[in-house]
């Protein structure tokens, strides 16, 4: 998706989620994590210090919990629970990161550092834990087009979206059917 003006927003923290997990542009195969320029591009583009350059195995074990969250937000279409591999992802993300629970007189968050890809994780770590917490998790899908994968977050009544937007992959998916229809002879009204 190389645009992500498509894409319906999600609201608070949960945004900052879904622009980590759209880092990796598969249909145009940009990986805005694939090394430390790329990772600084991406970082000042939402506002975060770049801190000192990542080494290759931080950027992996980024790039490993970025697709162990769009696993995820693939479930979130059958309306799953976590995936276990993605809770374990989570866990060892923040045991990475250094993120600890912080308790206050509003009750928990999660703290980090402030600069860097481990104040990244500590973001969406905290981001995650806060929408599994409200359930809004839940809205958070990936577009189900196999070489899109973007992700979006599903503001339909039903929480039945399923493509990360109507006019493209939506689209594609519709005409997709419509000559498959064809080809077998079938009404596309029929199918």
């Amino acid at each position: 998706m190389s645009s992500d003006v498509v894409a319906p927003h999600a609201p608070g923290e949960l945004e900052f989620v879904r622009a980590f997990v759209n880092t990796w542009d598969i249909e145009d195969d940009v990986d805005r994590l694939r090394d430390a320029s790329a990772w600084a591009d991406w970082a000042g583009d939402v506002g975060v210090d770049a801190g000192t350059t990542p080494s290759a195995d931080d950027l992996a074990a980024a790039r490993e919990l970025r697709e162990s969250l769009r696993d995820a937000l693939l479930a979130n279409h059958d309306r799953a629970p976590l995936p276990q591999s993605t809770a374990d992802a989570l866990t060892a993300a923040a045991r990475r990161a250094g993120v600890v629970p912080r308790f206050g007189a509003s009750g928990l968050r999660l703290e980090g550092a402030s600069e860097g890809l481990d104040a990244v994780t500590a973001r969406v770590l905290a981001a995650v834990a806060a929408a599994l917490a409200d359930g809004s998790f839940s809205r958070l899908k990936a577009c189900t087009n196999d070489t899109c994968r973007w992700a979006f977050y599903d503001h339909s009544r039903s929480r039945t979206g399923q493509w990360c937007s109507m006019a493209v992959c939506g689209n594609r998916a519709k005409q997709s059917r419509h000559r498959a229809a064809a080809r077998s002879g079938v009404s596309p009204a029929a199918s």
